[in-house]
């Protein structure tokens, strides 16, 4: 069975809401399950829990079924809402 994105993201907002202006380590370990990224990497990358979200908005593009260039369009569609996420994750990779 696929993952439920639905409860994810319920659960992440709750976290999100809980921790306030930064990223906290329940927030970090949510992300860490869908990443290769740790808990904290992702909580130094992504200090603040808007961008953690964006991240895991960004993820569940790429992680869903589909195709390829369905999910390339949904990232390009929104590159201004993940161009930030897109930038701190290839600076971590170069």
């Amino acid at each position: 069975m696929g993952m439920d994105w639905n409860e994810f993201h319920d659960e992440l907002d709750a976290l999100i809401d809980a921790s306030g202006t930064r990223t906290d380590k329940k927030v970090a370990g949510k992300i860490a399950a869908i990443t290769r990224l740790t808990d904290h990497e992702i909580k130094e990358l992504f200090p603040v829990p808007a961008d953690a979200k964006k991240l895991a908005a960004l993820m569940e593009i790429v992680k869903r079924s589909g195709d390829r260039n369905d999910k390339i369009n949904r990232i390009v569609a929104n590159a201004g809402e993940y161009g930030g996420v897109i930038l701190t994750l290839l600076g971590k990779l170069a």
